[in-house]
C-alpha cells in the first residue's frame, strides 16, 4: 500500500524534460546559490549512462565533460527543481547503454559520429517525453474474454 501511494506522489513531481539517453551532447542549466543570490550555471558534456530508477522522478544521468585536460563527470537527477532546463546539441550513434570506455580515452579516439544530418530528424529525436497519464485499468475475467471471442468467431 505504501509503494502505491508513493508512487502517485512521484507520479505529480514529474516534470517535463527531454528524453536523454547515452551518447547525447547535453547543455544542462543549474540553478546555483551563492549567498543570497542564485545563478544559473552550464555544464555541457556527453551523456555516458542514464539510471532508470523504480518511480519516474528516481531518474538520473551521466554526464562526461573534458575541462583543461581532465575528465569531469557530473551526476544529475533528471527531475530535479534545480535543473532550469536541459538542452541536446548533438545526438550520436552508440551501441551500448553505458558509455564507461570513453573514461580511458582521450583525443579523437574519444568522439563519437552523429547520428542524424537532417533538422527534421534531430527535433523528432530530441523532442520530450509526453508525460503518460497513470490510470488503473480493470482487467476482465478469463471467461468473459473467451465468450467475446467465441461470439466474434
Amino acid at each position: 500500500m505504501t509503494g502505491i501511494t508513493l508512487k502517485q506522489q512521484a507520479d505529480k513531481m514529474v516534470l517535463n524534460r527531454p528524453d536523454v539517453q547515452p551518447g547525447y551532447t547535453v547543455r544542462v542549466h543549474t540553478k546555483v546559490q551563492e549567498g543570497d543570490k542564485e545563478r544559473v550555471q552550464i555544464f555541457e558534456g556527453l551523456v555516458i549512462g542514464v539510471h532508470r530508477g523504480h518511480s519516474p522522478t528516481d531518474c538520473s544521468f551521466t554526464v562526461r565533460k573534458i575541462a583543461s585536460g581532465i575528465g569531469v563527470e557530473r551526476v544529475f537527477p533528471l527531475h530535479s527543481p534545480n535543473i532550469e532546463k536541459i538542452e541536446v546539441k548533438k545526438v550520436a550513434r552508440v551501441r551500448r547503454a553505458k558509455l564507461n570506455f570513453l573514461r580511458g580515452r582521450t583525443g579523437k579516439s574519444a568522439r563519437l559520429s552523429e547520428r542524424f544530418t537532417n533538422a527534421d530528424e534531430f527535433a523528432n529525436a530530441i523532442a520530450p517525453a509526453p508525460i503518460a497519464d497513470v490510470a488503473v485499468v480493470e482487467e476482465a475475467p478469463v471467461a468473459e474474454v473467451i465468450k467475446e471471442e467465441e461470439t466474434k468467431a
